[in-house]
């Protein structure tokens, strides 16, 4: 009896202690073990892994690659355009060694705000080498590999790897947002006046050209017109000249009336001819033909 008294608080104890030394470490983390502060140990398979009860302490760090936004930085091109950028880095913990001796306690938050101090950094001297133009241009993509680039260096030292970094987006301050507006808008109608000055020289340009064909095609047609006129009127006379051979006394009589037709309109049609003119012979002689003839 006296013996499992003893036995069984014994038994208790040993159990307790060996649940102490037990620890588990997943596929997603890394361990440390720390005895008095110093590293001892580093679990990075996942599985069991010992340590010495109330001696010994364990610490877990994230082994999955993590993603850290920054704060919306400004920066100031070569072109002292100023920009804001928002940014962010993924990373990941590979040395857990070293990443416990440069943070110390502070872990994970620390190492972060670390690091987002070298990605500030980084960012301001890369994106301060290069105008505005080539932030916004599709040359980003190679800015962006040189920030990473840079930063990983710096990184190593906390024990980190920078996998990627990204600008996910880069605008204006906004007190400059207006004055850029304005001056775009300043850009877009000096454009716009360019384009009607050149649109009115090519109007006029037509136009004149248009005029001159005009001019051109009228007098091509009045030249036309003046032969085919001269034409009928050679043919005209070619008749007149024909009938006139075959009867002078018919053809003579024919244009009088003509010319009384013409010249005697109704209305107040007044002549001052002398009597004895020879424009109204036909109307006094009295040796008209008569109708039996």
């Amino acid at each position: 009896m006296r013996k499992s008294v003893f036995l069984l608080p014994a038994l208790v104890v040993l159990l307790i202690v060996a649940v102490s030394s037990v620890f588990i470490v997943d596929e997603r983390q890394k361990a440390l073990v720390l005895q008095f502060g110093q590293i001892v140990k580093v679990q990075e398979d996942p599985g069991l892994g010992f340590k010495i009860p109330l001696i010994q302490e364990v610490v877990r760090y994230d082994d999955r690659i993590l993603s850290r936004d920054l704060q919306p930085l400004e920066v100031t091109p070569s072109d002292d355009r100023r920009l804001v950028v928002d940014a962010f880095a993924r990373y990941r913990i590979v040395d857990v060694e070293q990443f416990r001796r440069a943070v110390g306690s502070g872990g994970e938050e620390a190492a972060a705000r670390r690091l987002d101090s070298i990605l500030r950094a980084e960012t301001r001297e890369v994106l301060g080498s290069v105008s505005s133009n080539d932030i916004l241009s599709v040359d980003r993509a190679a800015l962006m590999l040189r920030i990473r680039n840079s930063a990983i260096t710096e990184a190593r030292a906390l024990g980190l790897q920078v996998i990627d970094v990204r600008l996910k987006r880069t605008d204006l301050p906004p007190e400059n947002l207006n004055a850029t507006y304005e001056r775009m808008k300043a850009e877009r109608d000096r454009e716009a006046a360019d384009e009607r000055a050149r649109g009115n020289e090519a109007a006029q340009r037509i136009r004149a050209q248009a005029d001159r064909t005009v001019i051109e095609l009228v007098s091509d047609a009045e030249r036309q017109a003046q032969i085919i006129r001269g034409e009928a009127d050679a043919r005209r006379n070619e008749v007149f000249a024909e009938a006139f051979g075959a009867d002078p006394e018919f053809f003579e009589f024919y244009r009088s009336m003509t010319a009384y037709q013409r010249a005697l309109q109704p209305g107040n049609t007044r002549m001052v001819l002398s009597p004895d003119n020879d424009f109204f012979n036909y109307l006094k002689s009295d040796s008209r033909p008569t109708a039996a003839e």
